[in-house]
């Protein structure tokens, strides 16, 4: 029985009649055992005479039962008044508790009591039906009416000709059956929604009450609200906003406000003067517990560009702000917070609440006892400071209390409060100074660790918005964001992954955090994200890469990880490619500079060769280029050999310290003449041609020839004849003796060969050529250099006849591998002067490209700025590239373009 708010409202009589027949039968105080008695005789026994009756009809038996199980076994009665009887005893029994409507589904009295929905006797049927209407709140009785497929007998029973008290509780049974995903597929799938709807309109508020229950229970189902929307059930919800009994219009509401999620709901509703009906109830006080729900439905109504306007014009939006100010109700609070927050998305209604001065209330509820109020406060503030002038208001009066929600026990709060974070520092740097300055750091990272995706996202951005700031991210750096964003990077969630994803990006900016990004395991997730099939997330991924490739240690643990080959595959992919994974690829060639003349054919200047390069040869794109060690254990076989760059030891003993090294200055760029100079006299000083000692007699021509080069003796190596031949073949053996060691003991580090003459050349060319001031000279005599070590100049007519492949071959053949030390090559054409070139060029900090042609062409391209005509008056023309020539003409410059460096690359 629903009550009226006006005491002068009388009661209707369905709802009357059954209170006061549910009341009159817990006052009666029957017994369990005394509910059955006299039930089935027709009243008591009366002393008089009674005619005999015919022989062939059975006497009237008066039978007084006092067992539950015995009313159950009449249920199969052939005797309709029997059946009438029984259903209303055990109606009765069912009502006084759980434990009675238990005992009667372990009698069995369901299914018998489920073939009496389809009896042709009304009254059988009817208390059959009332019955169910009590039984379906057990749950185990629901189960079984579910398996026994009933749905269709309990519907039928909604038609219009039946009575009103089977309507009653026939809707009853739905409503309860309803609270379950397999009652409401069910249902719907029997065609209950439309006689529900129709029920609606019914004058019995008990009818109206339990059909607009089930229709609540249902719409929760969204194939449900579609089949609602078809049978225009809006106008008749409607209606029922005008009930006499809250309970009706309370489901009406609430109906109302999970239709109105969808757009067509949402238009019916404005079509049906909805809206004035839920201002109406807004602007009533005494309707105040409706408000709540009302403010809901509102809410949605706002997401609708049409219906927000309609709202505005109205004053609704007023409205909205007076609750949310004055009322003391958090459901109240919180609802009118929604209304605002999806009003806000439209710039218009966020002037005017920023005219209205809304920013002050929502801080305010921000401090409310309720976390529902304060979780709808901040996604207000989200969407209001989309508004500039917003935003600088919660700078001082909404961060702190922000960051403060950042520390909340309750998980959905801590996300709220991040995403209003994290909206107010996007393209705010005096919010992310302000959230700094409160203190909001350790929250941030704390939240890092969150169980909620949507927290950890939006913690994630708020830190990424700081880091953009450098004074800031040293602060963040500090408090151990880069353990704290590895787990982030593991998640499965790609809106995680790419947040995360960018917050690395935006802190690995120095060595020291890229260091401990490594240490904490944070690059294999960053590499693991490039295969990713979200394209946001594939972006963020290789910014990070691009970012982390930045020092040497940490490309190289990036392409150990694989990143170089997903980078490489996604660059070939039309769709799945990005600007940032070609410049992450690059980056990586970078410091992978043998793949990337491999690949590319092509070292810049700025490509600074250093020991352990080395030239493979061309490879296609998607080609694995095998490591250097694995090229060294190889089979000897008939590729072209892979020229090595290497000036360091290959003993077998450790290799020298870190001050060792910078003394020598092995495999180091200088990039300064006057750093160049100042490494020419350490290495003077310490015996730079130490090496080469080592490895060679004391006695032997080697050191002769170094005292001659020292003195820039042009003549060429020829009186050495077969001492040279011996020569190679001890410093064979002496390569041999660390491979074979390699590999019999696979616990030795192994050293790739080494190379004195190349260290001969180094030293030579630093003692003999950086000293030169002019760069033009420099070039022309280190190219004269190169020609000679690799055989002179050669006329076109007699390349044929040079021989260099029968000398190749030979050295790979003394060597017992595919690899060749570039010093060894005493024969070489353009490949290999262009190579040996560049590496020297490097070491003296001269700088050249090396390009790779067609058919064992190569070349090297520098630029020089030529004085133009307007030299007497200080004009110079803009730098100008030129191709060095090594073969034909060493030393000469061919301005690239023109005919003679045409025919020198391609001819």
């Amino acid at each position: 029985m629903y009550g009226y708010r006006s005491v002068n409202t009388k009661e209707t009589h369905s709802s009357c009649r059954i209170a006061k027949e549910r009341l009159s039968l817990f006052q009666a105080g029957t017994s369990d055992t005394t509910i059955f008695q006299a039930q089935f005789r027709m009243g008591k026994k009366i002393k008089k005479e009674v005619e005999p009756s015919p022989k062939d009809v059975f006497d009237p038996l008066t039978i007084e039962s006092k067992n539950a199980a015995t009313v159950v076994l009449m249920l199969n009665s052939p005797e309709e008044e029997i059946l009438a009887k029984a259903c209303e005893a055990i109606y009765k029994f069912a009502l006084k508790g759980e434990e009675n409507k238990a005992t009667l589904l372990e009698l069995g009295a369901v299914e018998p009591l489920t073939k009496l929905l389809i009896h042709e006797d009304k009254i059988v049927k009817r208390n059959a039906t009332m019955i169910f209407g009590i039984l379906t709140s057990n749950n185990d009785v629901k189960k079984l009416l579910r398996e026994l497929d009933v749905m269709d007998s309990v519907i039928a029973q909604l038609a219009p000709e039946e009575e009103v008290v089977t309507h009653e509780f026939a809707s009853l049974c739905l409503a309860n059956m309803s609270a379950e995903y397999t009652g409401k597929v069910q249902i719907c799938e029997h065609g209950g929604l439309e006689p529900l709807i129709r029920l609606l309109n019914s004058p019995d508020p008990d009818v109206q009450k339990n059909s607009i229950e089930s229709l609540y229970n249902l719409v929760q189902d969204f194939q449900c609200r579609i089949a609602l929307q078809e049978l225009n059930a809006i106008p008749s919800m409607l209606a029922l906003l005008k009930s006499d009994y809250p309970v009706i219009q309370l489901l009406a509401l609430k109906t109302l406000g999970v239709i109105t999620n969808d757009k067509e709901s949402l238009t019916m509703l404005r079509d049906n003067q909805g809206l004035d009906q839920l201002i109406k109830i807004l602007e009533s006080k005494e309707l105040n517990d409706l408000h709540t729900e009302a403010l809901s439905v509102i809410a949605n109504c706002l997401e609708d560009v049409d219906t927000r306007v309609l709202i505005q014009q109205t004053g609704g939006l007023q409205k909205l702000l007076s609750f949310a100010e004055s009322s003391t109700n958090p459901d109240i609070q919180k609802n009118a917070a929604k209304a605002i927050t999806k009003a806000a998305y439209d710039s218009e209604n966020r002037k005017f609440f920023h005219e209205q001065e809304v920013e002050k209330c929502l801080v305010t509820l921000l401090g409310s006892e309720s976390d529902g109020t304060k979780i709808a406060a901040s996604q207000a503030i989200s969407v209001m400071c989309e508004s500039s002038g917003s935003k600088r208001l919660f700078n001082n009066h909404g961060i702190p209390q922000l960051i403060q929600l950042l520390k909340s026990d309750n998980e959905e709060v801590r996300e709220a409060a991040a995403l209003a974070l994290a909206n107010l520092t996007t393209c705010n740097p005096a919010s992310a100074n302000a959230a700094a300055e409160a203190d909001g750091i350790d929250s941030l990272i704390n939240i890092l660790s969150s169980k909620r995706d949507g927290a950890i996202a939006n913690a994630a951005t708020v830190l990424t918005n700081m880091a953009l700031q450098e004074p800031l991210r040293g602060a963040v750096q500090s408090r151990g964001i880069m353990q704290a964003i590895v787990n982030p990077l593991r998640s499965a969630n790609t809106v995680v992954q790419s947040r995360a994803a960018l917050t690395v990006a935006a802190t690995a900016c120095d060595v020291e955090a890229r260091t401990e990004l490594r240490n904490a395991g944070g690059l294999e997730p960053v590499v693991e994200l490039l295969r990713s099939d979200n394209a946001e997330v594939r972006r963020h991924a290789s910014w990070a890469v691009a970012v982390c490739a930045n020092d040497e240690l940490t490309a190289t643990e990036l392409c150990r990880l694989g990143a170089l080959d997903i980078l490489e595959e996604i660059n070939l992919s039309v769709s799945r490619k990005n600007k940032f994974s070609e410049v992450a690829y690059n980056k990586l060639l970078n410091n992978n500079l043998s793949l990337k003349y491999s690949q590319t054919g092509y070292l810049s200047s700025s490509d600074i060769i250093c020991d352990g390069f080395y030239d493979y040869g061309r490879i296609n794109s998607g080609t694995k280029l095998l490591p250097l060690k694995e090229l060294c254990l190889q089979e000897l076989n008939h590729r072209r050999a892979v020229l090595l760059i290497n000036s360091k030891s290959s003993d077998i003993s450790p290799p020298p310290s870190l001050e060792d090294k910078s003394d020598i200055g092995y495999g180091r760029s200088i990039s300064s003449s006057s750093s160049l100079r100042r490494a020419s006299k350490e290495k003077t000083n310490t015996g730079f041609g130490s090496p080469t000692e080592e490895k060679s007699e004391p006695t032997s021509g080697r050191n002769t020839v170094l005292s001659k080069s020292a003195t820039k003796e042009k003549g060429p190596r020829k009186g050495r004849g077969r001492r040279e031949e011996e020569k190679a073949k001890e410093e064979e053996e002496v390569l041999a003796v660390p491979k074979l060691t390699g590999e019999g003991t696979l616990d030795k580090e192994w050293y790739p060969p080494s190379d004195s003459d190349f260290c001969i050349y180094v030293y030579e060319v630093t003692k003999s050529i950086l000293p030169i001031t002019n760069i033009k000279e420099q070039i022309e005599v280190l190219a004269k250099y190169v020609a000679e070590k690799m055989g002179g100049k050669i006329a076109k007519e007699k390349m044929i006849s040079f021989g260099w492949e029968l000398h190749i071959s030979e050295l790979k053949f003394q060597l017992k591998s595919n690899v060749v030390p570039i010093g060894q090559i005493k024969k070489g054409i353009f490949y290999h002067r262009a190579l040996l070139f560049k590496a020297l060029a490097d070491r003296i900090g001269l700088s050249c490209s090396l390009v790779r042609g067609d058919y064992g062409r190569a070349w090297n391209e520098v630029k020089l700025a030529n004085v133009s005509p307007k030299a007497a008056t200080g004009g110079f023309s803009l730098p100008e590239v030129y191709i060095v020539d090594l073969m034909f003409h060493p030393g000469a410059l061919m301005k690239l373009g023109t005919k003679e460096a045409d025919l020198y690359r391609f001819l």
